[in-house]
């Protein structure tokens, strides 16, 4: 399914609010002149107000990005992928995405 490329700058949340983002992006592509999300590194959680077991969200990985359009060998992050945080599997949610570049 097609979607935005992920970059930097793009606003993704955790299921319960807190501000996720790319802990390796690749700086060799840049959308809107910002680093894009791949599919293997995972994204950092932080701020999520989550108290019950097994804890709030630290870190979300894309399990569901593009198909076809890949940077250093890695599939992009889209905006219509999926995502799961760790430790309790809530989704990561790519709220606010650039808008020009759109993968498969």
């Amino acid at each position: 399914m097609p979607g935005p490329v992920l970059h930097l700058g793009a606003n993704v949340l955790c299921g319960h609010g807190g501000q996720a983002t790319p802990t390796a992006p690749v700086a060799r592509v840049l959308l809107s002149g910002q680093p894009v999300a791949t599919l293997g590194p995972p994204y950092a959680v932080a701020g999520c107000p989550f108290t019950s077991a097994p804890g709030p969200c630290v870190s979300g990985s894309w399990v569901v990005g593009s198909l076809r359009v890949k940077a250093m060998g890695m599939p992009l992050a889209i905006q219509s992928g999926a995502a799961v945080c760790a430790p309790n599997g809530a989704p990561l949610l790519a709220v606010a995405a650039q808008p020009r570049v759109i993968a498969t």
